[in-house]
Order: structure tokens, then sequence, then C-alpha cells
């Protein structure tokens, strides 16, 4: 196995990590707060939903697509979508942006759901929120497994990572309830956007013709200097929140 299909599997794996706790947090929260039954109903129906979008997104984009296009097109939209998580992560890691609390929002959102009356039967408060938690959650993972697995041809590694990811959580989920505040998944964000963003750098160069260095292996590269910046613009936003908070 290359380092390169080895980094797909753990990019891949890693995003569906982090789209699931944040899915998990708020299923939990609508679950505790309003029942299990229409809070699952509505995780059903959203499954099915996501189901629906990779069986006919999934052959379109492999039969109809040219690789040359695909590869640009993908490329730029893994550099977009790695470019915003690096933001994000940068901006926490030098204290510009509060950190992640997965705890902190499933206290909040169990005040809001509290807040809401409920009404007999099926509760279509919890229905429509866990179905819009895990919808928009499992979209997400679906673009990083279709974009990362047809692109660099082992979608079928890609779906198996993420269904891992999904299987870890779920189980992570029914083990420790709500402490997901132990979940390292400010760090996880760091680490995906440094992948996506240089699996993007590369199958965006590869669509263009640029002709990378070592082929596969250019991307342990872009990732070190992609990481290498972060690193920097981290230690300067540092000194500046230090200089700022020294100020009379």
């Amino acid at each position: 196995m290359t380092s390169s299909v080895v980094l797909l599997a753990l990019a891949v794996f890693l995003a569906s990590c982090v789209e699931m706790v944040e899915a998990l947090t708020i299923v939990l929260a609508v679950g505790v707060t309003r029942g299990w039954r229409s809070t699952l109903q509505g995780v059903g129906a959203a499954v099915g939903v996501l189901a629906v979008l990779v069986a006919a997104l999934g052959p379109a984009i492999v039969t109809y697509v040219p690789l040359g296009v695909l590869r640009i097109v993908i490329g730029a939209l893994l550099l977009v979508f790695g470019l915003q998580w690096l933001r994000k992560a940068v901006l926490r890691a030098s204290g510009f942006k509060a950190k992640h609390d997965e705890d902190a929002i499933y206290r909040k959102e169990v005040a809001r759901l509290s807040a809401i009356p409920r009404s007999a039967g099926r509760d279509p408060t919890a229905f429509t929120v866990a179905f819009k938690g895990v919808l928009l959650e499992g979209t997400e993972v679906i673009v990083i497994v279709l974009t990362l697995g047809i692109t660099a041809h082992r979608l079928g590694l890609a779906v198996a990572a993420a269904a891992a990811a999904v299987v870890l959580v779920g189980v992570t989920g029914l083990i420790v309830a709500r402490q997901l505040a132990g979940v390292p998944e400010n760090a996880m964000k760091m680490g995906v956007g440094l992948m996506l963003v240089s699996f993007g750098t590369f199958w965006l160069g590869e669509g263009l013709g640029v002709g990378w260095p070592g082929r596969d292996l250019f991307i342990l590269a872009l990732i070190a200097g992609y990481g290498a910046a972060c690193w920097l613009m981290t230690a300067r936003l540092n000194q500046v929140r230090e200089a700022r908070a020294a100020l009379p």
C-alpha cells in the first residue's frame, strides 16, 4: 500500500470522525431531551437520503466526467474546503477563536430543545433537528469520500474508511454518551485540513499538467510545507495576541 493510499484513507477517516462527532452531539442532545423514537426516525430518514445521493452521484461522476476535468474541479474544491478548515484550526490554536467544545454545544442544544413544547405522538421537532443534523454532517462526509475516492481511483477504500469512522464514533458515543470533550477534534481538523489542501494542490496540479517530483510521494512534501506554514502563522498570531494582552 503506497503512502498516498494510506494518507487518503487517513484523511477520509479523520474527516468522517470529525463530522460524525458533530452529528452525534446533535442526536444525543435531541434524543435525551425529546425522546428517542422520533429522533431515530429522523436519523434513519437522513441516512436514506444520503444513500440515494451516493448511489446517484457516484456512478454519474465516474461515467460522465473526464478524469482531467475531475482532477481540476475536485482539486480546487479540496483546496477551498481544506483552507477553511486550516483557517479555523490556526485561529483556534493561536487563541483568536474559541476551541470547538462539543460538551458546551451539547448543553446549549439541550437548553434550546427543552424550551420547545412537546407534542403528543410523533415529535416533529426531534425528527427535524435530528434529520437536519445528520443530513448536513453526512453530506460533508459524502463530498469528501467522493472527491478523494474517485479522483484517486480508490472509492471502495474511501467508503470503507468513512464506514469505519461512523462505526467507531457510534460505538464510542454509546459507551461515553455525553463525554465528547475528550475527542481531540481541533487537532484532527488541523490534520484533515493539511491533507485536504495537499491532495487538492496535487490533483489540481496534475489536472493542469504539472509533473510532481516523486509522483505520489510529493504529497508528503506538500503536507510538510503546509504544516510548516500553519506552524509559522500560529506562532506569529500567538505573538500578536500576547502583544495585545500586554498593552495597558
